[in-house]
């Protein structure tokens, strides 16, 4: 680049961020409180600054600028003037640089030193001092990218939620280990969409891959200090680029291949996004970007506006209530669907992002923009519906068209098969899709995000493997992580040689998942819990960026996996196990039959006694399409048997009954079965109405 060559103009206040335009890129930046604000551009390597200019226009709040002679793939970095005023909520420092918040990449990793600090790091005024020192050398750069990409004729498998089994994944961790996948791609976006990959994806029969964070993030101090590294990813610091460490050269032409190779394959592709707080920490934390550009504006402060309000437990907690910061929530969600082609998104402790100034509010701000954006309109939204600030657990009060994940579900289920006493009542409101949350203001059942694993806790083979958490190794005294799994050993506490016990705990990892995929709601799969992948007993590998949670191909349970392909099998022949409509035994007006009919292992109608007997462990639900629905001939009987074995009676509400699925006989397809059965202990049975005239 010829700096004699580039020439600078006022440009325009839109589009935010740097874009390319016919003579060379435009930059437009908020901020409401700077009194000046420069732009710096950098070498190659990131490691000269080449010049620096003077946003000599503001519009509002938008500073804006236009440089000839500079495009796509140049570095650049932001310093913003105005008062250093913590008290106040100001925290200028010019001395900072600064990633732009519309950034579409980031160039070079985070070096940790007192210098990215706005503050003197000792000094007995604490954070309200003034830290001179350049950070430039230590802080990512921003990159001008080119977002083009051809598409051909990509499009969105648009998969209905009655129909979506979403895989929640690693993109390093599900790849690392694969030995079919070559060296140099193992653990990036294209391995994420390598052949073997998609071939396990259509074959385990999920729908929908969602990511754990991959927009850009950094490893925390306080981890790197310990040799450990930011795995989860939930420090975000880029929301419109693409993470790096899982990329080449070209970390976001490589994530829109992947995109583009899952889509042809017929699978969706949603991200873990988090934007209830950046990676700034609290007030003792770094001045990366927000926190330098206008402190004020980006944060909900507390106390005067010397601190902030800690909502997401990470030290700070973004103020969507603002409508520039608002606004860089809805562009990230757009470019990331406009340019990334991205099928949905997962809100990480999305209570957050719905609180106002009197608390949380479904029809707020975030919930309101949101719901009107035509290019949102046909993605997936789920809620993770909970965070750690003032009524902040919201399960069951998100708008449609969101979706939740519901840990009612994960607990009631985990809790009925450890044969925790009186758990019948809570079990079937879970396998009926959860109406007692979800069940109000027209949402469906699929609003309801079924797991009994994910990312955050036990693995499935650890949950029956381990009864206490094992997490030394995030070097926190093994004090973080939940301690009340409802977890069960099944009697040996970690592994075991004994193939007793491996029998057990092969059924009760089959009964779970059985339960998962045959609940009304949408399933959820944690990657790796197919092939029995072990973290060791960490119910909180985020900082594990290692074997720990590098999913073992190698001695991966190949009999396991093809269980799970029955199981979504089953539910994509049946209708009646994926029904949007919620069941309340209401007679159908085709046969008069309830949709749902409970029924005890002799077939009779549970009383109200029965429902409140803390030992009644065998509960069949005879199903139906919902009586508002569509009226198509689809029946099945299920029976989960989590107590001692028990003699069972069919419902005489068919002639003749099918099994097609029994849990302690994993390779059964199909067996005609009498009246009268054993079904045997901790088992799961699933009938079909059967005509042995039809079949002649």
């Amino acid at each position: 680049m010829n700096i004699g060559t580039i020439s600078a103009s006022a440009g325009r206040p839109w589009p935010m961020g740097a874009n390319l335009t016919d003579e060379g890129v435009n930059f437009a930046v908020f901020s409401a409180h700077a009194t000046a604000m420069e732009l710096c551009l950098y070498s190659d390597d990131g490691r000269r600054e080449l010049a620096r200019f003077g946003f000599a226009e503001r519009s509002g709040d938008i500073w804006h600028l236009h440089l000839t002679g500079i495009t796509a793939g140049q570095l650049y970095g932001l310093r913003a003037h105005g008062p250093y005023a913590p008290d106040e909520g100001h925290r200028f420092n010019p001395h900072k640089l600064l990633i732009d918040p519309y950034a579409k990449g980031l160039a070079g990793r985070l070096r940790w030193s007192d210098a990215v600090m706005g503050y003197k790091i000792g000094s007995p005024r604490g954070d309200g001092s003034f830290d001179p020192r350049d950070s430039a050398f230590a802080v990512p750069k921003s990159v001008v990218v080119d977002p083009g990409f051809h598409w051909g004729n990509d499009h969105p498998p648009l998969v209905p939620m009655c129909d979506t089994v979403i895989y929640e994944a690693h993109v390093k961790a599900l790849t690392m280990r694969h030995p079919e996948i070559p060296p140099q791609l193992r653990g990036s976006y294209s391995a994420l969409a390598h052949p073997v990959m998609i071939d396990h994806f259509k074959r385990l029969g999920v729908t929908t891959v969602e990511l754990l964070p991959v927009q850009a993030f950094f490893d925390d101090r306080f981890l790197v200090a310990k040799g450990l590294r930011n795995h989860w990813g939930y420090q975000t610091m880029g929301f419109l680029a693409p993470e790096p460490r899982y990329g080449g050269g070209n970390p976001l032409r490589e994530l829109q291949a992947a995109v583009k190779a899952l889509h042809a394959a017929g699978l969706e592709v949603v991200l873990d996004v988090v934007y209830n707080h950046s990676g700034e920490g609290d007030a003792w934390g770094p001045t990366l970007s927000f926190r330098g550009l206008d402190n004020q504006s980006y944060y909900r402060l507390v106390h005067g506006g010397r601190h902030y309000a800690n909502d997401a437990g990470t030290g700070n907690t973004f103020n969507l209530t603002h409508p520039a910061v608002l606004r860089l929530v809805m562009d990230s969600l757009r470019y990331w669907v406009q340019e990334v082609h991205i099928d949905g998104f997962r809100f990480d402790l999305a209570s957050v992002l719905g609180r106002e100034a009197h608390g949380f509010d479904p029809q707020g701000g975030f919930f309101d923009a949101i719901r009107q954006d035509p290019v949102l309109a046909h993605v997936k939204l789920i809620a993770e519906p909970w965070d750690i600030g003032p009524g902040g657990y919201q399960l069951g009060s998100y708008p449609p068209p969101f979706s939740e994940w519901n840990d009612k579900y994960r607990d009631g289920v985990r809790r009925f098969w450890r044969n925790d006493a009186g758990m019948a009542p809570e079990f079937s409101r879970r396998l009926l899709g959860s109406a007692d949350k979800f069940d109000h203001s027209r949402r469906p059942a699929t609003a309801s995000v079924n797991f009994i694993t994910s990312h955050d806790g036990f693995t499935l083979e650890d949950l029956v493997t381990y009864s206490v958490k094992r997490n030394l190794a995030n070097g926190e005294d093994n004090r973080d992580g939940h301690d009340d799994n409802h977890a069960d050993n099944m009697g040996v506490e970690g592994p075991s040689p004994d193939p007793e016990v491996r029998v057990v705990r092969d059924l009760r990892k089959r009964n779970l998942l059985a339960t998962l995929m045959l609940s009304q709601g949408t399933p959820m799969l944690l990657a790796g819990d197919e092939v029995g992948h072990t973290q060791g007993g960490n119910n909180n590998a985020y900082a594990q960026d290692n074997d720990v949670t590098r999913i073992d191909w190698g001695l991966s349970d190949r009999a396991l996996a093809n269980f799970v392909a029955r199981l979504t099998a089953l539910r994509r022949a049946h209708p009646v196990l994926r029904q949007r409509r919620f069941l309340h035994s209401k007679p159908r007006a085709s046969d008069g039959l309830p949709d749902v009919i409970w029924r005890r292992a002799d077939a009779a109608i549970p009383t109200p006694s029965d429902w409140h007997d803390p030992d009644f462990r065998c509960i069949g639900l005879e199903l139906r399409m919902a009586a508002e629905g569509a009226d198509l001939p689809d029946t099945l009987y299920l029976v989960f048997n989590g107590g001692a074995a028990v003699s069972l009676r069919l419902p005489e509400t068919a002639a003749q009954w099918r099994l097609i699925l029994d849990t302690t006989r994993p390779a059964l397809t199909q067996e005609v079965c009498g009246a009268r059965l054993t079904i045997p202990a901790q088992a799961v049975y699933v009938f079909e109405p059967f005509s042995s005239g039809a079949e002649k």
